[in-house]
């Protein structure tokens, strides 16, 4: 994690300068992206909370994403990353939510991804989505070289 601190202190610097908030919602990177960022003294400042949303189940019952809203959208998409970014943003009335969405490894996922795939969403005053592809099946490598590519993306934003 400490290869991720360089950036979370980028994003939390830009944040508290402009008094803005951020919310989490990641899959793939398992909390390294609320991790990073907690870790910066004075993240009570900026950050509101995060959900690691690895399942159907968890999906429902933290982001309250049913069916209903999952109709025409699939996992591990730019456009669901979107909809992660926006939910967790509007839930905790935050100025920016972050989205994660991927397949770690060491295989794909059942949605026909391989290993090293994720959507990166950043939803604010911007929106940007991404999707990287590392080639990889190395399930540590990818978690930390997702959150180190969604707080480089949260850089970007915020720039």
């Amino acid at each position: 994690m400490k290869s991720l601190a360089p950036l979370a202190e980028q994003v939390a610097g830009r944040l508290i300068a402009r008094q803005e908030t951020i919310a989490i919602a990641e899959s793939s990177t398992g909390g390294l992206i609320a991790a990073a960022l907690l870790a910066v003294p004075g993240a009570s400042a900026y950050f509101l909370g995060g959900a690691v949303v690895y399942t159907k189940t968890s999906r429902a019952a933290l982001l309250g994403i049913g069916d209903a809203e999952m109709k025409g959208l699939r996992p591990s998409t730019e456009a669901y990353a979107l909809l992660g970014a926006r939910t967790i943003r509007d839930k905790m009335n935050a100025t920016w939510g972050l989205g994660e969405t991927g397949a770690t490894g060491p295989t794909g996922n059942r949605y026909g991804d391989a290993a090293g795939h994720t959507c990166i969403a950043v939803v604010g005053p911007i929106e940007r989505a991404i999707t990287l592809e590392t080639g990889s099946p190395d399930r540590a490598g990818n978690m930390e070289a997702f959150a180190k590519r969604a707080l480089e993306l949260l850089v970007e934003a915020l720039t």
